[in-house]
This record gives structure tokens, C-alpha cells and sequence, in this order.
């Protein structure tokens, strides 16, 4: 077994002034720098994952805006990898599967955003790519949704999804549960 840490889109735009605050992305993010911290101090690999915006009209994560920068509190090393991504899937037409797989990695824990989009279609994605995934609940946000004219608030949404990935696609736990 061999872990690696996936970072997904903890980027300037989910945070506070950016184009798509996310609920509790300051939080998540402290869970998430905790993690880094530990995978750090391990040697173990750590992967940073970026979205960028290429649809036409798109309103956040748009190319060279600081809004599509790593945030601060988990900003990458030098020696750290970047993979860049234009779909949910962080796999999808990205070098995320073979960096992996050079590495001779096994098992994912998986953190950040949207819970209910890019975290969600990563992690299930890696299911199917025969990863063992431990998702990190408390490091992952997400927003309000609308369905059908009515409000669904972020953390119904959130609790729906981590309930929909645990045991079937991933071990769902919290930092403290995976740090301990």
C-alpha cells in the first residue's frame, strides 16, 4: 500500500471575495492543511489539483485571474505537482493516472471542492481505476443548490453526498479520525 494525498481545487474562488464562495471552505481548509501537514512529514506523495476554466462564458477559475490560484493555506512546495484539469474528473485528460501509477501509489485520500461535483466525480472515478479511497469529510466543502425552485441547503447537500461515496467508493472519516 502506498497513500497519496489529492488536493482538489482549493482554489482563491471558493474563498471569501471570490466569484463562488463555497460554505465552510475556511474550515475545510484548515482540516486540509492538517492533512498536508502529516503527508508532508510522512514523505508521502501529495498531488495539488487545479481547475481551470475553458468553457466560453465561464465566471470563475478563468486562466491567469488570481481567483484560479491555490489558496494560501495550502499552497503547493516547488517539488510538489500541480495537475491541471478542464472537468470534474480530476483523471479525466489530465496526467493524474500515470504520475500515480509511476509512483507505485494504491490508496487516495482525497479532500476539497466541490464535494458534490469534482470531489464526487474523483472519487468515484478512482473506484473504477481500482484505487482504495479514504475521503476526508470535514476537508471538503460545497455550496447551496437549487433543484426544481427549491433551496437545498450546503449542508444537506454535503451529508447527502459523503452518505452516497461511504463504503460503496471510499471510507468517509473526518481529519481527526485519519490523523489519529
Amino acid at each position: 500500500m502506498k497513500e497519496a494525498l489529492l488536493l482538489i481545487d482549493i482554489q482563491n474562488d471558493y474563498f471569501p471575495g471570490g466569484e463562488m464562495e463555497l460554505v465552510g471552505i475556511e474550515d475545510a481548509a484548515e482540516k486540509t492543511a492538517s492533512l498536508l501537514n502529516a503527508f508532508r512529514s510522512d514523505g508521502k506523495p501529495v498531488f495539488f489539483i487545479r481547475h481551470l476554466s475553458s468553457k466560453p462564458g465561464a465566471t470563475f477559475f478563468i486562466p491567469g485571474t488570481k481567483g484560479a490560484d491555490i489558496h494560501s493555506s495550502v499552497y503547493p512546495l516547488p517539488e510538489e505537482p500541480i495537475i491541471e484539469k478542464n472537468f470534474p474528473n480530476s483523471f479525466y485528460r489530465t496526467e493524474l493516472l500515470s504520475r500515480l501509477q509511476e509512483g507505485g501509489v494504491t490508496d487516495l485520500v482525497i479532500c476539497g471542492a466541490m464535494g458534490h461535483m469534482c470531489v464526487d466525480t474523483t472519487v468515484r472515478a478512482a473506484k473504477e481505476l481500482g484505487f482504495t479511497s479514504t475521503l476526508i469529510a470535514d476537508a471538503c466543502a460545497t455550496r447551496d443548490l437549487i433543484f426544481k425552485k427549491e433551496q437545498v441547503p450546503a449542508q444537506t447537500v454535503h451529508a447527502a453526498f459523503m452518505a452516497a461515496l461511504d463504503g460503496m467508493f471510499a471510507n468517509v472519516m473526518t481529519a481527526e479520525e485519519y490523523l489519529s
